[in-house]
């Protein structure tokens, strides 16, 4: 684990800087000595909430600000996923609060049948044409186009013609566990729309 107490210093110090306070502003409004700020900004002080609390309630932080942990690795390194034919790759954490996909239809000869569930589905082609029946509609879309459909009405999606269709998919709550259940699948279960 990080020693993130010795961020609180610098990360104290960008604070007081981008208000365009001097040590003696901070230190005045906070009523402790410019000295004990410099230390404590450098280092050479410990820091200790008698002199964090005041600090940050001037600066309008709060103490997880100074001492949080540094941001991880942004890069999402998870493995694509095998569903019904269909390859599904996560785009973002599975912690994320919006889930996106990419997504890569196989041809075939026909779509498959109509499904209803809860949630919503957004998607955008970014390669091959993508056929998208929802409810009456029997569209297709080609690369550079976006859906945006409530997946309680009966929908489904498939490639359309001899090629692939990938797109990139963001589901709601909802849309995750139905297109990425694993283990046995029901009528409602795996990936395909």
């Amino acid at each position: 684990m990080r020693d993130d107490v010795s961020l609180i210093g610098p990360r104290l110090r960008a604070a007081r800087q981008e208000r365009g306070w001097t040590l003696d502003d901070l230190a005045t409004r906070a009523g402790i000595s410019v000295s004990t700020l410099s230390r404590l900004e450098s280092g050479k002080r410990q820091a200790n909430l008698e002199l964090l609390v005041p600090l940050t309630r001037h600066l309008g932080i709060r103490i997880d600000d100074l001492v949080a942990e540094p941001p991880r690795d942004p890069r999402v390194r998870l493995a694509a996923m095998r569903r019904n034919g269909l390859v599904v790759t996560p785009l973002t954490p599975e912690n994320a609060p919006v889930r996106t996909y990419k997504v890569v239809f196989p041809p075939r000869k026909s779509v498959p049948r109509l499904r209803v569930h809860d949630g919503y589905e957004w998607l955008y082609v970014l390669a091959g044409r993508l056929r998208l029946v929802v409810g009456d509609q029997d569209l297709v879309l080609r690369r550079g186009e976006a859906a945006e459909f409530d997946t309680r009405i009966p929908h489904a999606l498939a490639a359309h013609g001899s090629a692939p269709a990938e797109i990139l998919s963001i589901f709601s709550d909802d849309g995750v566990r139905i297109h990425t259940r694993t283990g046995a699948t029901s009528s409602r279960g795996a990936v395909s729309s």
